[in-house]
């Protein structure tokens, strides 16, 4: 199935095509490497994980392919690990245009548009297929055309896998082993919710700040995918981790509105493109690169790993349906309702 980008870029695409025929005749300077940053176009794009992740060598590919594309006329400059803007501070700067592009997990937009929480529901999908699906479906383009008003554009979503338990305690062999574990998790109310249903206690810390947590022992464990666990070497200070799959980590591809509606329509046709060509190329690396670090922990034997069953996973599944009815409670059923997995 092919997927289209996430954004409802069939509201603009005709007459930024139109406006984008009649101005292809504008002529630049040939010598775009000479040119000052005031005459170029510069795209600071701001992330927090590291560079060997899926989002990471997705960055770089996409200012590799504009650079390459627009001559040098589009530079998109890419600072990793939050080397530029810590996780609570990207937001911000993007909505005041301090810089014009992040790719935020889903989760940190739940204190714009709560209902972005859809996302963060236990097992709410199966594969990342039936993330695109959702994605690309009138629910999912709802939720993400919301973002306009806060001056916020969704150019895509990029994946970063299912996310894996991990913790210093003990075995995760059934969820009720999660009781008292103080675990570390992104700001989601869905996500607090989820681990304190089952007796665990959930603590929102910035990724960056994840390590020192665990190795001061403020937390016992936390989850995320395997690249940014061995990304960020969390493994290291863990002795046990759970392959549960129990939950979808992503990013969503944001610009500055604003500075987004500056550009020439050809410029903004060019990086929509790429964007959608590095977009496919981002989800088929992260599926691999998940694989190949999960076959690396296997081979180095260096945490106890512990795979839920399919009749471990019925349980949990049942064990958090709980969640589902608080996020119909407080938001309603339409985005419940429009999950692959319940309209099948």
């Amino acid at each position: 199935m092919k997927h289209t980008l996430l954004f409802c870029f069939t509201l603009f695409l005709i007459p930024l095509t139109l406006v984008a025929c009649q101005t292809s005749n504008v002529k630049y300077p040939y010598d775009y490497e000479q040119l000052s940053e005031d005459e170029r176009i510069v795209i600071r794009f701001s992330h927090v994980v590291g560079e060997d992740t899926p989002k990471g060598r997705a960055a770089r590919k996409f200012a590799e392919l504009v650079k390459e594309r627009s001559e040098g006329f589009i530079e998109v400059q890419v600072f990793s690990n939050g080397s530029l803007y810590k996780d609570s501070e990207e937001m911000k700067a993007l909505q005041n245009g301090d810089i014009q592009m992040i790719a935020p997990a889903i989760s940190k937009l739940t204190f714009l548009i709560p209902e972005f929480a859809i996302y963060d529901l236990p097992y709410a999908f199966r594969s990342s297929d039936e993330v695109h699906e959702f994605a690309d479906s009138p629910a999912g383009q709802k939720l993400t055309s919301r973002l306009q008003p806060f001056n916020l554009i969704s150019l895509g979503i990029w994946d970063s896998g299912f996310k894996q338990l991990s913790n210093n305690v003990r075995p995760i062999l059934h969820y009720r082993n999660l009781q008292e574990l103080r675990i570390r998790i992104m700001p989601s109310d869905i996500l607090s919710e989820q681990y304190a249903s089952v007796g665990a206690t959930p603590k929102r810390i910035e990724f960056n700040n994840v390590f020192s947590e665990l190795e001061q022992n403020n937390v016992d464990g936390q989850e995320n995918t395997l690249s940014n666990i061995t990304s960020k070497n969390f493994h290291s200070l863990q002795d046990y981790l759970t392959v549960s799959n129990h939950g979808y980590l992503g990013y969503f591809v944001l610009f500055n509105l604003e500075f987004w509606n500056s550009l020439p329509a050809d410029m903004q046709l060019l990086l929509f493109e790429t964007l959608q060509e590095v977009q496919q190329w981002e989800w088929t690396i992260a599926e691999q690169m998940n694989a190949n670090i999960l076959q690396q922990i296997e081979n180095c034997q260096c945490i106890d790993i512990h795979y839920l069953s399919a009749t471990d996973i019925e349980e949990w599944q049942q064990a958090f349906e709980p969640i589902y009815n608080y996020f119909r409670n407080t938001y309603g059923s339409y985005y419940v309702n429009a999950l692959p997995r319940f309209s099948d």
